[in-house]
């Protein structure tokens, strides 16, 4: 029981949408005094039935048409029966209250659609037969269907989803169907190697009691999960996951759980960018974009950050004509859709009322408008609605990365420093990596054993800054304030005693030593005054630093450039305050440690292949930051 427990809890921090149990209660629910609901299996091109509840409002009628809102989900469109309802339809309540007939679709392979399931269906250039399927067929074909059958639908359709559903609704967007007006990805995977599973290549183990969920194939269609079973999951053993992770070793010995998991055994098969991994990348397949579309995002999403800004970017170069907007708030994974009341992220309060704003004066704008209104360009929204989580408000921008940013550099001296000037003379600072004691990339361990991280991209670096394995470097006291607002990159020059290593890079606020705790704090024994507030952070194995398709080895004591972006900020470091950076080659368990000895294949090393290596980082490596004037 504690095990399923566990598995709900993650997924619900996977989506906070549709289905979602919030907001009114069973009792009193809205949605099932307000709609009508059908449940239906509409028949792909190919075939294959894929399950779909329809909820129409009562007063639907011939005179009185509605729009359809859609989403399209792996994760099961609860509750079954059309005597069942959830107490929320919808993205959010007020989505809800405004009138859409709302559809909900179990995508192939899931819960109660046929099929057979695949992580990040492969995207197709082409449809030559009606064996050619994917997800934007999938979308396609059940547009169709619902507008032809849809009882007293408008004509005008709606996509969202959040996360896994987030990527439903990205890759929906080149459907091209007519009648998809608008479009709303939310934390949406873009490409499986460098977002989620992945960053750069680095393997998320924090992620790795999730395989069940992903990796095992349902045998038939099914209203209850098939994958808690205990037989196929990880045995935990105690709270501390860094302490059961790091006892467990290299990842190949996960197989006594994972040998009949084929997602497990993908990842261990692909260690590199090769075309498993390229045909489930999304951006490269943009090319004229019909629907208007909003990409939705949190500034702290640890499961889906790059997702967001790497599919606007995509869509601003492949076809600068389209409605392609960008959201981006103080949120968690999914935080948009549900209200908290006093905003907060690990120990940092953003304001309140945060997703309200976002529901009503953001999203329902957005669906109301294209599926509603005139439909036009002139939604008066802006390209990019950021929230500068160091101001604690929402700017709004005509582009994004911001037009008035002007690029600097902030190199990183040997004495600790961090300075916008180059060094006068060459210098280095090292330290010993030794993988058999990793650097911790949180302090707390009640997230080290769920489904996915999510507090450590604001928490306090004091924990790890304070050890000898983590490099500090930091500005002296602002005497004005300072603005962060687009990309990141990292440009280290490194040498280590190793043929391989791993780069996090961190980027901190350093807050005044008499920073005042504010009064909504979730620890009490946390003080704000000199906090490290973790803004930005981001790994890159050494082996991929010139190709992620070619692994390289490191050749020992040479000096190395590792080029990485550490995706955007809009932040804010105020007056008073210091801008730092921490470097470090391990963050447990959040991600797989490297070997620091190059291997063909890094998941399969065996605990032979892990040495201590002393690295270097060079002080004519620097980080790259745009400032908005």
């Amino acid at each position: 029981m504690q095990k399923l427990s566990l598995f709900i809890i993650g997924l619900v921090s996977f989506f906070a949408t549709a289905y979602s149990q919030q907001g009114r209660s069973a009792a009193g629910s809205y949605a099932k005094e307000h709609f009508d609901k059908k449940e239906v299996y509409i028949t792909m091109r190919d075939g294959v039935k894929l399950f779909t509840s329809i909820y129409t409002p009562k007063d639907a009628s011939s005179t009185r048409t509605y729009p359809m809102l859609m989403q399209r989900t792996c994760y099961s469109v609860a509750p079954y029966g059309e005597d069942r309802y959830p107490s929320r339809l919808g993205p959010s309540e007020t989505l809800m209250e405004d009138g859409y007939i709302f559809v909900y679709q179990d995508v192939r392979g899931r819960w109660k659609s046929e099929g057979t399931f695949t992580n990040m269906t492969p995207q197709l250039d082409e449809h030559k037969t009606s064996t050619d399927v994917d997800e934007s067929t999938d979308t396609y074909d059940t547009i169709d269907w619902l507008i032809k059958n849809a009882a007293f639908n408008n004509g005008r359709v709606g996509q969202y989803g959040t996360s896994y559903p987030g990527f439903y609704t990205a890759a929906g967007i080149l459907s091209n169907h007519p009648a998809l007006k608008a479009s709303s990805p939310q934390a949406p995977i873009s490409d499986f190697f460098f977002d989620d599973f992945h960053h750069n290549g680095a393997f998320l183990e924090s992620y790795i009691f999730t395989f069940p969920v992903f990796g095992v194939q349902k045998k038939d269609t099914t209203s209850k999960s098939w994958y808690s079973d205990p037989a196929i999951n990880i045995k935990r053993q105690g709270p501390d996951g860094y302490q059961f992770l790091l006892d467990q070793g290299p990842l190949v010995n996960f197989n006594q759980w994972y040998k009949d998991n084929f997602f497990f055994q993908q990842l261990l098969d692909h260690p590199n960018y090769d075309s498993f991994w390229q045909k489930r990348s999304l951006p490269k397949h943009y090319k004229k974009v019909s629907p208007a579309v909003m990409i939705v995002g949190g500034w702290f999403d640890a499961e889906d950050l790059a997702g967001p800004l790497t599919i606007h970017k995509a869509i601003k170069k492949s076809d600068p004509g389209a409605y392609n907007t960008i959201v981006m708030g103080p949120f968690r994974h999914g935080g948009w859709g549900r209200e908290q009341g006093h905003t907060l992220h690990s120990n940092i309060y953003f304001g309140d009322s945060i997703a309200t704003f976002y529901q009503k004066n953001i999203e329902a704008k957005f669906f109301n408008h294209f599926l509603k209104g005139s439909g036009d360009k002139n939604s008066g929204l802006p390209v990019a609605y950021m929230f500068n989580t160091g101001k604690k408000q929402w700017e709004q921008f005509d582009k994004w990365p911001a037009a008035n940013a002007t690029q600097q550099r902030l190199y990183l001296a040997a004495n600790g420093k961090l300075e916008f000037t180059a060094p006068q003379r060459p210098a280095s600072v090292s330290f010993i990596s030794d993988p058999a004691k990793p650097v911790p990339y949180t302090e707390d361990l009640t997230t080290t054993q769920g489904f996915t991280p999510a507090n450590y991209m604001s928490e306090d670096q004091r924990f790890a800054g304070r050890r000898t394995d983590v490099l500090v470097f930091q500005t002296d006291v602002l005497t004005e304030d300072i603005t962060l607002g687009g990309e990141i990159m990292s440009h280290l020059k490194i040498a280590t005693t190793g043929s391989d290593a791993d780069w996090f890079v961190k980027l901190i606020d350093v807050y005044p030593m008499d920073e005042p705790n504010h009064p909504y704090m979730p620890n009490k024994n946390i003080v704000l005054g000199n906090y490290w507030q973790m803004v930005r952070s981001e790994i890159m194995p050494s082996r991929f630093r010139n190709s992620f398709e070619k692994p390289e080895a490191l050749q020992p004591n040479k000096k190395t450039e590792v080029n990485f972006r550490l995706q955007d900020v809009l932040h804010t470091f105020k007056k008073g305050h210091r801008i730092m950076i921490q470097v470090q080659s391990t963050a447990f368990p959040l991600f797989a440690i490297n070997p620091q000895k190059f291997v063909a294949n890094p998941y399969k090393a065996a605990a032979s292949d892990f040495i201590k290596a002393t690295h270097t980082v060079f002080n004519d490596s620097y980080i790259t930051v745009d400032v908005l004037k």
